[in-house]
């Protein structure tokens, strides 16, 4: 009501002038009340494990509540779009992954998001190889005698994936497409049932971080064939890499982060951050990172949104050669 009458140029900085000042008081008073942490996957995930480990040193350097809300469906996008949504006062924040960010462009005919219009980059958390993992059963102890085996068995084989245009998806997609082999996918709504179908030989293989899937692998249920950066794993440096054990060339990595709403203040932005780097940088969050078979990242929110942007640029030609969709 204060600027009604105000006409032209004038009119349009008052506009101006007058979210700045409220942007400012926002970022001035936060954090004034409990901030609510978004989870693109369900309790178990690794991506659960990363927020529940930051959001528990948040809170002690906020000095308010984080609440750890997981809201998994729809390959991640259902809680990307939430947040993307809800207000951008900075009280909620998303844990989300390069399926959401990068690959949905590409996959869906219309996301319900413009990952790089409606939302703000804020930091990487982690990045780590996929482990491609098969049932003990199965009568293969390598990549080439897996892909031996497929072969010989054409569409009898099926894998699962963490979710529909996830790097689980893709990974294997890709590699299907390198080596030449039929695999049916059996989308889950996360790694845990993923990883249980194949511990229960409902599917024979899949991609899943190393957090996720060592466990399995420990007690004998599953065999870890490789992984899938270009280089080995430093937290399981005893696997090759899918290039190195047949299908050179072959790299696709794992990687979150977290957004925020656009229009959320700078200062905020600026300030988790900062928060986020120093949690990702405690001797002990890192240790529980490791021990989970993660791979801490951390760095500036401009590095998190060229990430995502030549992620994208990456994959983008990647997922229209293989005919990937999702509708």
């Amino acid at each position: 009501m204060v600027w009604r009458g105000i006409k032209g140029s004038a009119g349009r900085l008052a506009v101006a002038l007058l979210a700045v000042f409220a942007g400012a008081a926002t970022a001035q008073s936060w954090p004034a009340k409990p901030l609510k942490f978004v989870m693109t996957a369900p309790a178990g995930s690794s991506i659960d494990v990363i927020g529940r480990i930051l959001g528990d040193k948040l809170k002690d350097t906020l000095r308010q509540p984080v609440v750890v809300e997981n809201r998994a469906g729809a390959g991640g996008t259902l809680a990307t779009d939430y947040v993307a949504k809800s207000a951008p006062d900075g009280y909620t924040l998303v844990l989300s992954f390069n399926g959401p960010l990068s690959f949905g462009p590409h996959l869906y005919a219309k996301l319900p998001y413009d990952p790089f219009r409606d939302m703000l980059p804020v930091i990487t958390t982690t990045s780590q190889p996929n482990v491609l993992a098969v049932n003990a059963a199965l009568p293969a102890a390598t990549l080439k005698e897996f892909i031996a085996h497929a072969k010989a068995n054409s569409g009898k084989l099926s894998y699962a994936s963490v979710g529909n245009g996830s790097s689980s998806h893709l990974s294997m997609e890709l590699l299907k497409s390198m080596a030449g082999i039929e695999l049916t996918h059996v989308p889950y709504n996360g790694s845990p049932p993923a990883i249980t179908s194949v511990a229960g030989n409902d599917t024979q293989l899949l991609f899943a971080v190393p957090t996720a899937i060592t466990p399995i692998a420990k007690a004998g249920k599953v065999k870890l064939l490789a992984v899938s950066g270009a280089t080995r794993y430093a937290l399981t440096p005893e696997l090759p890499t899918v290039a190195e054990a047949g299908l050179p060339k072959f790299e696709a990595l794992a990687w979150n982060g977290v957004l925020v709403p656009a229009g959320t203040p700078a200062e905020v932005v600026a300030r988790l951050n900062r928060e986020l780097n120093a949690a990702l940088k405690d001797a002990d969050a890192r240790a529980k990172l490791n021990a989970a078979g993660l791979d801490p990242m951390g760095g500036t929110a401009e590095a998190f949104r060229d990430l995502i942007q030549g992620e994208s640029d990456k994959w983008g030609p990647i997922i229209r050669r293989i005919g990937a969709r999702i509708d």
